[in-house]
């Protein structure tokens, strides 16, 4: 199965995007034939971003994302999304890649289920 998650909400401040990651590594886990698409879109390109610091006990995007990619996943961050809060020239955590609408549509199209965030 192709599973695209689509996540909209900042990397930390409400758990929309920890719950995503939640659900990509949960079905990675149980069905191992499920392929994850995740794609970063609006502020939710500020996950992508390496080495933020996360208090003791709280989760840490990076170590989740970096989990989902290692078991076959492969998430994109929207280009035009982290041109227009700065991030134009910034490195990404490791995989993950600037991307388009375009591979956004092809991910939509392809995929047997989109689920937002």
């Amino acid at each position: 199965m192709n599973v695209l998650i689509i996540i909209n909400d900042a990397s930390y401040g409400t758990e929309k995007a920890f719950n995503a990651m939640r659900l990509a590594m949960t079905l990675q886990k149980e069905h191992k034939d499920v392929k994850i698409n995740v794609f970063l879109f609006a502020d939710a390109v500020t996950c992508a971003i390496p080495n933020q610091q996360t208090s003791d006990g709280y989760y840490n995007l990076e170590r989740m994302l970096k989990g989902v990619i290692k078991k076959g996943g492969e998430i994109k961050a929207c280009g035009a999304c982290l041109d227009a809060r700065g991030l134009k020239d910034i490195k990404l955590i490791e995989s993950i890649n600037r991307s388009t609408m375009s591979q956004l549509t092809q991910w939509i199209y392809d995929a047997e289920k989109v689920l937002t965030f």
